[in-house]
């Protein structure tokens, strides 16, 4: 069974970057473009794994994170802020809004499947990415 994971990002560069590294691995990625579909995407396609924008229309990353841990089962799910807010406190106020971890953009092609792979939890098939 393959890793599913969804990423919340409006902007098309990042998301086809992270989707090329994360098919390359194995990883399928689904996608919503702003927080309010991130939401409804996650409770209908289940990941185990969301990777998260934090600038985003409609509902930032924060209150998209806040949302998502209210509700059952999609609570359970990981989330990694995957942002360029790299300012002081901008982690500590991800973390605080429910995510798992915060990587910083621009990402480093070499190292971002593994950075991500620690967050995936183990009762998901590890058949993709490790």
């Amino acid at each position: 069974m393959t890793i599913k994971v969804l990423y919340i990002e409006d902007n098309d560069q990042n998301y086809y970057l992270v989707n090329f590294i994360l098919n390359a691995k194995g990883y399928a990625v689904v996608r919503a473009h702003d927080g309010r579909e991130g939401i409804g995407m996650a409770t209908k396609e289940m990941p185990d794994l969301i990777l998260l924008d934090i600038q985003l229309p409609v509902m930032d990353g924060y209150a998209t994170a806040r949302e998502l841990k209210k509700i059952p089962h999609v609570g359970m799910i990981p989330i990694v802020a995957l942002t360029s807010y790299a300012m002081a406190g901008d982690r500590e106020k991800a973390l605080a809004a429910g995510c798992s971890g915060y990587i910083e953009k621009p990402i480093n092609p070499k190292t971002f499947s593994d950075q991500i792979a620690r967050f995936i939890p183990a009762d998901s098939s590890r058949g993709a990415g490790g």
